[in-house]
């Protein structure tokens, strides 16, 4: 089956998210910003403490209000208003870094947060517009295809952008360093704007509740009642606590990949290399795990992604060289795409339709938090024992314990009825 206008115009949009957290959170912005501290007189060991912070504060302030605000776009006609504001804001403060000069770097690293919290927003809603885009029977492949995209998105901007930074420093192009890494995120700001196009001209909410008086103050009293209601909406929960889990596991590897690359002696370029090389297993990947989820469904395909991360995190703790980081990227990068897709698309399952938007916002609460517990774990195995390698073993538990929650959650892929058994309207009338 073909996909639609409204699934391909979702789908191209996964190329901004990915896009962004590539360029302005993993790899060219970061570089730029030390940059920025060094020249401000910031020693290099105390920027890293200060880019910790800022990311922590722009993903603790959207992942508090992510709720209030998905609650609220539950609303009929309020999603896409919702979602157009965010990714305006950041788009245009991506764009805005390319023009305020380096020396204002305190007013940089603030619009950086202003533009994360933009881009991680509307991701809120995008994620919960997979529900209106779709049936469920093709969330499944439609979420992997969305990663898909955008890994071969990052893969096309990414090098772009790293042509022109590598460029600047051989003094192959007359620009100095800090001007191509400007222009990077004027490319990304474009990039953005580009592939938001589709998704604000084709794709409506097609889901929701009738509006009413006074709805931040009846939005606040629907988060409160499920929560107190959390019986009913146990299986979904217990999803969201499998899910903090296995994917603390994934992004815990993917956050101290480099260190642990660095460890084994890798140059920053070959670590680039292999980033980009990551995204381009990734891709076909993603789609495989979709079109597998179909065959065999989503729930048993999740298993396999732990499965696969449980013996990365093995066989991490045997890598001695350079060739074994390569292996262990390649690894990463056949299950990475396919684990978050079909994370994203089994719980847009499980949730209500109608109130989508204020469950997928608990989802981005779990998701924005997952990277708390691994960290921790790697940290303290490798201060005593010494190797880093053993701090990749330790991050196993986290798979092993989602794993364990996972097989709690009760679903059926074969079920035509709602699988969820939330029964939201119980909890409305409660209201």
């Amino acid at each position: 089956m073909k996909s639609s206008k409204k699934e391909k115009s979702w789908i191209l949009y996964d190329c901004t998210i990915s896009t962004y957290s590539m360029i302005m959170v993993s790899t060219i912005f970061p570089l730029y910003l030390r940059l920025c501290f060094k020249n401000g007189g910031v020693m290099d060991g105390s920027f890293t403490v200060y880019w910790g912070y800022l990311n922590s504060f722009g993903r603790f302030l959207i992942a508090i209000a992510a709720p209030v605000l998905g609650t609220i776009a539950d609303y009929k006609g309020y999603k896409m208003k919702f979602f157009k504001v965010f990714c305006v804001i950041g788009i245009i403060f991506t764009a805005l870094l390319g023009i305020v000069p380096d020396e204002f770097y305190l007013l940089i690293a603030a619009i950086f947060v202003i533009s994360t919290i933009g881009n991680a927003g509307s991701n809120i809603f995008y994620d919960a517009f997979l529900v209106d885009v779709t049936e469920k029977n093709r969330m499944d492949i439609i979420s992997s295809i969305g990663f898909a995209a955008g890994y071969i998105g990052n893969l096309i901007a990414f090098a772009v952008c790293m042509v022109i930074v590598i460029l600047s420093q051989l003094h192959k192009i007359p620009l100095s360093t800090s001007a191509a890494y400007k222009i990077c995120f004027v490319i990304t700001a474009i990039w953005c704007t580009i592939f938001s196009v589709p998704i604000i001209k084709n794709v409506k909410q097609e889901y929701g509740i009738e509006k009413e008086d006074k709805i931040v103050k009846n939005s606040f009293k629907r988060i409160y009642n499920t929560l107190k209601n959390i019986k009913k909406n146990k299986n979904l929960f217990v999803f969201l606590l499998a899910y903090f889990f296995f994917i603390d596991g994934v992004n815990t590897i993917i956050t101290m990949a480099t260190s642990f690359g660095a460890d084994l002696g890798i140059s920053t370029t070959s670590m680039l290399l292999v980033l980009l090389l990551t995204q381009l297993v990734a891709f076909p990947s993603a789609i495989i795990y979709g079109k597998l989820a179909e065959k065999y469904q989503g729930k048993t395909m999740l298993y396999v992604g732990i499965i696969i991360y449980s013996g990365i995190c093995i066989y991490g703790f045997f890598i001695r060289d350079v060739v074994g980081f390569w292996i262990l990227a390649m690894l990463v990068g056949t299950s990475q795409g396919g684990l978050q897709a079909l994370s994203r698309s089994f719980f847009g399952k499980l949730v209500p339709k109608e109130s989508n938007n204020e469950f997928f916002g608990f989802f981005n609460i779990f998701g924005r938090f997952a990277t708390i517990i691994g960290p921790l774990l790697v940290s303290i195995a490798t201060l005593i024992t010494g190797k880093s390698t053993n701090g990749v073993l330790s991050i196993l538990v986290l798979f092993i314990i989602g794993g364990l929650i996972l097989m709690r959650v009760q679903y059926s892929d074969n079920k035509d009825k709602d699988s969820s058994l939330l029964k939201f309207k119980d909890i409305e009338s409660q209201a």
